[in-house]
């Protein structure tokens, strides 16, 4: 009898392991698409429609082979646009060839225009990192400004290099006051902004600068999120941070936080599956 129990004990462990192991590989690779439609009466009326995909914070994360899950549900989105908001790789286990195997197939489906994240800071092979999406067909914007024409319209498309790249060692604190002569050197800039920026902490500084619309990423939607709680912790907000994921707004500007899609420190995600990002333009 005590046999037959200790059996059945042992079998409810294992398929509450499984369970919970099929549950933590869902929340991990369980890729989901998150669709808004911004509407603006400032949006340059030939821009009305345009589709932007954003992909954020991949850190040589793969989904499926070839990256066919990933690319595939992006080919199906059809964007005009895709928007990489850094930290394609991850420092600590540096894999460039599986960040561009997934770049390569993403020009393949649309132009892709790219600012880069803590991580390549980090890694210390940015010039690499750059030249090798530069080669194949990407857009970096580094501090730099690209104008987009549609219709007879055009759109300012900024991109904010991260402030890692502003000190020699990571634990060092940065000077923000350089990220603020940057925004207030595009606020002179006349017409619809668009900014690319990797931390969303800063969102006050972009919303002073007066940009329309910003892409975000680097809190991996807070990593674990609890029910009626939301996200715990978000690199340098720290606990129960603001800016996790989703729409912010302040003034004229919003922000859109991407969950991202692959992991750093922290193996796993709670209740923060991977995200992908699909924002359609609007002029009401």
């Amino acid at each position: 009898m005590r046999k037959t129990m200790g059996l059945k004990k042992l079998l409810v462990v294992l398929i509450m392991a499984v369970a919970l192991s099929g549950y933590f590989y869902w929340q991990n690779n369980g890729l989901t698409v998150t669709r808004y439609h911004h509407s603006d009466p400032t949006i340059p009326a030939g821009f009305s429609g345009f589709s932007i995909l954003q992909v954020s914070d991949l850190h040589n994360k793969t989904f499926g082979k070839n990256q066919e899950v990933l690319l595939g549900n992006i080919e199906v989105l059809d964007p005009d646009m895709i928007l990489i908001t850094g930290d394609l790789v991850d420092r600590r286990r540096y894999n460039l060839e599986k960040a561009m195997t997934f770049v390569k197939g993403a020009v393949a489906l649309a132009p892709v225009y790219y600012a880069a994240g803590n991580h390549e800071a980090w890694s210390g092979r940015y010039a690499e990192i750059r030249n090798a999406l530069q080669e194949a067909g990407v857009i970096v914007l580094d501090n730099s400004e690209v104008v987009l024409e549609k219709n007879g319209d055009v759109l300012h498309l900024l991109g904010l290099r991260d402030p890692a790249f502003l000190v020699s060692d990571y634990r060092k604190r940065w000077d923000v006051s350089k990220i603020t002569e940057q925004l207030a050197a595009w606020q002179k800039l006349e017409g619809y902004k668009l900014l690319l920026a990797h931390r969303p902490d800063l969102f006050p500084l972009y919303a002073e600068s007066r940009v329309n619309l910003v892409f975000s990423g680097h809190a991996h939607g807070g990593q674990i999120r609890l029910p009626l709680v939301g996200s715990i912790f978000a690199p340098n907000q720290g606990f129960f941070p603001e800016y996790t994921e989703g729409d912010y707004h302040y003034g004229m500007t919003t922000m859109y936080v991407s969950r991202g899609l692959g992991n750093s420190i922290f193996p796993l995600r709670v209740h923060n599956r991977p995200e992908l990002v699909m924002v359609t333009l609007n002029q009401n």
